[in-house]
């Protein structure tokens, strides 16, 4: 099989290059024969291209979640708390047993209790801290495995401990602020549709008996109200059917791997909010993999971990295309150039990382940087969304109001004239 890896010679050049050998030790023992220092050596995988990729790309997508099981909140902030404890306790020298139990003691009773209590139990087994938590996969993922192995394996658990809380922490701050900016947007689109609804149900129906009994002439846009009324009146049922099997339908093809497909390449292209989201994931890929490279973890384990948390099938598939390109002793930066996803800005400071040997930094650096605008972004787009909820709601509450007062108005002209006469 073939291994690519990463060594200096004697020198002090740097050469990344693949060599073939029946194992890992084989290989460690060629290198060493040509008298080349081994800083980095990962099995090579096979480029994968067509079918194979996208199979992997869409694997990808559905195990993606972020550190600390991004899927749920709730669960973030426990894993977030949970790191930010740990690291102080041990970094105090409080046995790894000890600083579990005195973190389990006073976490409230429930699932994340037991998996703590879990977790120590297999510590006190003799466990490694890693191992203890790959059962836990739904609040420990790979990243945050990969993080604490290599911890244990360099001795600066409490800086891999450290890093671990300072990414959930900011994971966890981009969410809350996601959250946070569209909790009125969706406010005002529920009372739109409230007040659409309470004026279809209940204020149309009195307007229609007084229009009978008046005889009024009623206009294209009062009769169609009328009837849209009148339809939901009597088959709101069938509303609820119709809007429960499209909202079944949707959610199930957005879960096939031709939904997911279409939908993460559409929402990247929207006008405004695809900017927004490419700026979103591009910082998560750079956080993940700064702090992972930052942890000594190898490139191309990395790559794989960041692969995993990207969320997003068009970026998966980016770094899909620079584990090939690392793979084959090239640089991420030259791939990174080839991407409409990425920034130029963010090429060239990567590229600037790969010649200092400094990528790991630079990507957290990064990451930080966009964090802060994303912050900026967000703030002014919900800015702009709201007053555009609210003409809407305006606009569709005058049409009702203007469509129910105009024959009204047209027969009390009518009625004056024929007073004046």
């Amino acid at each position: 099989m073939k291994y690519g890896y990463k060594a200096y010679d004697r020198s002090g050049r740097e050469i990344s290059d693949v060599i073939e050998a029946t194992a890992t030790s084989e290989a460690e023992e060629l290198l060493r024969r040509q008298e080349l220092f081994v800083v980095e050596l990962v099995e090579r995988r096979a480029i994968l291209t067509g079918r194979a990729a996208r199979a992997l790309v869409g694997r990808s997508a559905r195990s993606a979640r972020p550190v600390g099981g991004f899927g749920r909140t709730a669960r973030l902030k426990d894993v977030t708390a949970f790191f930010r404890q740990l690291s102080v306790l041990v970094s105090t020298g409080t046995p790894m047993v000890d600083a579990l139990e005195a973190i389990e003691r006073q976490t409230p009773a429930g699932k994340w209790k037991a998996t703590l209590a879990d977790v120590r139990t297999k510590v006190e087994e003799g466990q490694t801290f890693a191992q203890a938590m790959e059962p836990h996969a739904t609040y420990f993922d790979a990243i945050c495995r990969s993080l604490v192995s290599a911890g244990e394996s360099s001795g600066q658990l409490d800086a891999m401990l450290r890093r671990l809380a300072m990414l959930t922490r900011q994971q966890l701050k981009v969410r809350s602020s996601v959250a946070g900016a569209m909790v009125y947007p969706i406010l005002l689109i529920f009372v739109c549709i409230g007040v659409m609804g309470v004026m279809m149900g209940f204020v149309l129906p009195r307007f229609e008996g007084l229009f009978t009994s008046l005889g009024a002439p009623l206009p294209p846009t009062t009769k169609l109200l009328m009837a849209l009324s009148a339809w939901l009146r009597e088959y709101w049922w069938a509303a609820l059917i119709g809007a429960g099997l499209a909202g079944f339908g949707v959610h199930a093809w957005m879960g096939s791997e031709a939904g997911r497909v279409w939908w993460h390449g559409t929402v990247l292209r929207l006008p405004i909010f695809g900017k927004v989201v490419r700026s979103f994931v591009t910082s998560r890929v750079l956080r993940v993999m700064g702090v992972l490279l930052e942890g000594k973890v190898p490139l191309l384990d990395a790559l794989r971990l960041t692969r995993e948390a990207t969320g997003n099938l068009c970026f998966a598939d980016l770094v899909v295309r620079a584990e090939d390109e690392v793979t084959k002793g090239g640089n991420i930066s030259s791939v990174l150039g080839t991407s409409t996803l990425i920034s130029q800005s963010v090429t060239e400071a990567v590229r600037s990382g790969e010649r200092t040997g400094q990528v790991g930094p630079v990507l957290s650096n990064l990451a930080e940087f966009m964090d802060e605008d994303n912050e900026i972004i967000l703030r002014s787009l919900t800015s702009l969304i709201e007053p555009v909820i609210l003409i809407v709601l305006g606009l569709l509450v005058g049409f009702v109001a203007i469509s129910m007062f105009l024959p009204l108005f047209d027969l009390t002209t009518t009625t004056q004239s024929g007073g004046g006469a």
